[in-house]
């Protein structure tokens, strides 16, 4: 497995761990079709093509075939973990803490890294806890007319 920046080659692949990804981890908690929008939007072509040269957007692979990705958005000391998502077939092999650690040492200015997942993501919500991530905040967040529990989490470095 190989880590490094996304490039615009890579978009295809991202689209589909994307919709993996989420169709695995919202199944019974965000419907179908709200799930299908969300992506459509936010993996457009467009919308990746200004993700991969403006934030930091990174990349496993194996073989040359993207299995899983992070993406943060940085401004000064504080960083937003945007996404971290890694095909469903190839969770528990480290690789979601691999793109986290080369993520905070890409990053190194940065004091602090928020993340919001969803309360009832338990898996996403585990892991970030294991990481040292705690609770700032839980909120309603209103998602394309779904009501979801969020949870904004914090890491301190």
């Amino acid at each position: 497995m190989l880590i490094r920046k996304a490039i615009m080659k890579d978009i295809t692949d991202i689209q589909k761990v994307a919709k993996e990804t989420w169709n695995d981890t919202y199944e019974g908690i965000i419907p179908r079709d709200i799930q299908d929008r969300f992506i459509a939007r936010a993996y457009s072509d467009e919308n990746l093509e200004r993700r991969i040269k403006k934030s930091l957007f990174l990349v496993a692979t194996v073989n040359d075939s993207v299995i899983g990705f992070a993406n943060f958005f940085f401004k000064q000391t504080e960083a937003v973990l945007g996404a971290i998502y890694i095909e469903p077939s190839e969770h528990g092999k480290g690789i979601g803490s691999d793109l986290l650690s080369t993520g905070i040492k890409e990053l190194n200015e940065v004091t602090r890294i928020l993340v919001e997942v969803e309360a009832g993501n338990k898996v996403g919500v585990a892991f970030y806890q294991a990481k040292g991530f705690y609770l700032v905040e839980e909120y309603d967040d209103h998602f394309d007319g779904h009501i979801l529990k969020t949870k904004r989490m914090a890491l301190d470095l």
